[in-house]
């Protein structure tokens, strides 16, 4: 088994180094494997081949994993729909950060209970850059004026930039112009302290890197 996801990372690591070097020597790109429907066994193996930055969806999926894997130093991250009553759980758990902050509601919810409990936590805007009815997020046109709204009403949420799910299409086109309208967002934002672009997964990591993505979610072609 660790053979294999040993050749899976390194054959992702080849894809990203050759999509990155055709648009930005000097961008680095970091990998989060989404290990919704990896095994603690194989999230374990493929840290032993290198892989420090995990993913997961479900709350109850991150507190298993979180549990059963205390040993290993392991960078989590959120990147699902967090429920406003699964807050509490959530900031218990301490991840590494929140990849997926949709809404307002939220950003105040975790603000007040961030606050009483004298925490802070990274996190990152989510943007629904295709308009997608099926998807959370800022639709691009608030996405501005929400980041400096969260940055000034919510000081115990530390925005570090912006995520986005490209367009649910087979398009490349339509693909590209969803992850261009996030990255132009993440430029204007570059001076509120904006860090990490989160765009791309399995199938359109390359194209994400080439539209200014520095951090790609990968779940099928590392764990398949």
């Amino acid at each position: 088994m660790r053979e294999k996801l040993n050749q899976n990372l390194l054959l992702a690591i080849e894809r990203i180094e050759k999509a990155r070097i055709a648009v930005d020597r000097r961008r680095v790109v970091q990998i989060l494997a989404v290990s919704k429907y990896a095994s603690s066994e194989e999230i374990s193996a493929l840290y032993t081949c290198g892989q420090r930055a995990f993913g997961e969806n479900k709350v109850q999926d991150l507190e298993n994993k979180m549990q059963r894997l205390a040993p290993l130093p392991l960078e989590w991250h959120f990147i699902g729909t967090l429920q406003s009553n699964k807050i509490n759980t959530l900031l218990k758990l301490k991840p590494y950060m929140l990849q997926s902050l949709h809404s307002l509601s939220l950003a105040q919810a975790l603000q007040s209970r961030l606050q009483r409990e004298g925490m802070t936590m990274r996190a990152l805007l989510q943007v629904n850059s295709a308009k997608e009815s099926s998807k959370s997020g800022f639709m691009p046109e608030e996405t501005l004026e929400m980041y400096a709204r969260i940055q000034e009403e919510c000081p115990h949420i530390k925005l570090c930039g912006l995520m986005s799910i490209g367009a649910h299409t087979e398009e490349t086109a339509i693909i590209q112009k969803s992850f261009e309208t996030t990255q132009k967002l993440f430029e204007q934002l570059k001076d509120r302290g904006a860090e990490v672009l989160s765009m791309g997964m399995s199938g359109d990591f390359e194209l994400a890197i080439a539209c200014g993505s520095n951090c790609v979610r990968l779940g099928n072609v590392l764990f398949h």
